[in-house]
């Protein structure tokens, strides 16, 4: 990892921002529209539940697919079969969307687009069989992303920027032991498609459209990549978001930058998993916000500006 420009994005922060008060505003509010990427969620929903396997996750694919090929400079589909634990076949799809592709430093954002094919969390047992809508799990960082994409088309960026949307993350079980998921982010850590792949750093943004937004620094990235969490925290402050990107460490979860970190790229995981509607019927429009897609969408733009 080249880490020049991550130390100097460091001092930067650390210059305008100070640290007397986390909540001081010392960065401009950035141009992201969380109605515009409001708009991408239900976009998203209109399909049907992203599972894989249906009609609705392939014309969700698709949709991927034609958002960034009219956004980004290069967009390639990285297409394979999985067989799972019960022997069923899904045919799986990780999309990579590249700005500046000729550039040597590079930022990779990731998120999964895939629904989970039911609801273990629903409180009523009937409900339990029914695939999770995914608003905010799955479609919220989809959406930022897409939104983000508008941003950069209309301002190459200085550096190179990647997108991953990763397959199958929420498809089996977590365990332990951890069985049928990451399914995408772990057959991009051992398919890479550039050679000798090492971004700058990356960020995985899973469940940030929470319309009661709270994110704590996820344990694994604390401990694996501490830089990359003090860089995006510190742009959050910058910009007066200190209530929401929290200074406390919070749970290691199990997720898709996991396999990204152990193949050796600094990838942490930005997430709201205080949901109550996770892995339920309910993670439905409703429960996402214009406001907190604006937030993690200025903090995910002003990231890439330093």
């Amino acid at each position: 990892m080249r880490n020049s420009l991550v130390v100097a994005m460091l001092v930067g922060l650390a210059a305008c921002a100070g640290k007397e008060e986390p909540a001081t505003t010392t960065l401009a509010p950035g141009p992201f529209d969380g109605e515009v990427a409001m708009g991408y969620v239900r976009e998203q929903l209109a399909l049907g539940a992203r599972v894989p396997g249906t009609a609705e996750h392939r014309a969700g694919g698709d949709w991927i697919v034609r958002m960034m090929r009219a956004r980004a400079d290069t967009v390639i589909e990285q297409q394979w079969e999985h067989r799972t634990a019960n022997g069923t076949v899904l045919p799986l799809r990780n999309i990579f969307a590249r700005f500046r592709p000729e550039a040597t430093e590079r930022v990779l954002y990731v998120t999964h687009w895939d629904s989970r094919p039911r609801s273990e969390s629903a409180s009523d047992t009937a409900r339990r069989r029914l695939p999770v809508p995914g608003a905010n799990d799955g479609a919220s960082g989809t959406a930022m992303l897409v939104a983000l994409g508008d941003l950069l088309k209309a301002t190459p960026p200085r550096i190179g920027v990647d997108f991953l949307f990763v397959d199958g993350e929420d498809y089996g079980e977590f365990g332990p032991p951890e069985v049928d998921v990451l399914l995408g982010s772990r057959y991009f850590a051992e398919h890479l498609l550039v050679p000798n792949y090492q971004p700058l750093f990356g960020v995985l943004w899973d469940m940030v459209g929470d319309r009661d937004l709270r994110i704590d620094q996820e344990s694994n990235s604390l401990r694996q990549a501490p830089e990359v969490v003090t860089l995006v925290w510190e742009t959050a402050r910058a910009l007066g978001y200190g209530k929401t990107f929290v200074n406390v460490e919070g749970l290691a979860i199990t997720d898709d930058h996991i396999p990204l970190l152990e193949r050796g790229l600094r990838v942490i995981d930005v997430i709201d998993l205080e949901y109550p509607w996770h892995h339920t019927p309910d993670d439905t429009i409703d429960k996402v916000s214009a406001g907190s897609l604006k937030i993690v969408g200025d903090v995910a733009w002003a990231l890439l500006q330093r």
